[in-house]
């Protein structure tokens, strides 16, 4: 026999602090959700009634999943498999009658990629590489090679980190004179 309903808050409590009249109760704060992104999942306050998510990114990750998901929903449907299958004999028909590409000059050999995997074996381990300081302008070999000593047929004159292959080392020469 009232205007009020038995349940729940009244109609005007959730109004700002100043447009409340005295003595109303103050307005219920929304208690914190967890995002519903699947990997998200962080706690958050939600600032509208039905906000499920704690961000706009999450929410647009989450819209871009439903769309995905919807398209393969539609494609295992049978009008969705006979519009892809269309769309995909449509592509082959473009593709066979295209024009073959202009033949370029022939490359006598393969060409050589290297990758960066490459010089992985080749370069020094960084613990040798910490008691060098950097200098302005320092060649890459004297950084590579700093901690590898010196052998004969290298100098500042030859302008060479190592000693050719077939070049005889210091033990050898010194083994050679003894003996």
């Amino acid at each position: 026999s009232g205007s009020h309903t038995p349940v729940g808050p009244d109609e005007d409590s959730t109004l700002p602090p100043e447009d409340r009249e005295p003595g109303q109760p103050p307005g219920r704060r929304p208690r914190t959700r967890c995002c519903l992104l699947k990997g998200c999942e962080r706690h958050f306050r939600p600032q509208r009634a039905r906000q499920r998510y704690c961000s706009d990114e999450c929410r647009q990750a989450a819209r871009r999943w439903s769309r995905w998901k919807a398209q393969q929903n539609y494609r295992a449907t049978a009008v969705g498999k006979k519009r892809r299958s269309g769309q995909s004999r449509r592509y082959r028909q473009r593709v066979g009658t295209r024009p073959p590409a202009a033949p370029e000059e022939a490359i006598p050999e393969a060409a050589r990629v290297i990758t960066h995997n490459f010089f992985r074996l080749l370069l020094r381990p960084p613990w040798l590489l910490r008691g060098i300081r950097p200098a302005a302008a320092l060649a890459p070999p004297a950084v590579l090679f700093a901690g590898v000593p010196a052998r004969h047929g290298t100098s500042l004159a030859t302008r060479a980190a190592l000693a050719p292959r077939n070049a005889p080392s210091a033990e050898d020469l010194s083994n050679t004179a003894r003996g």
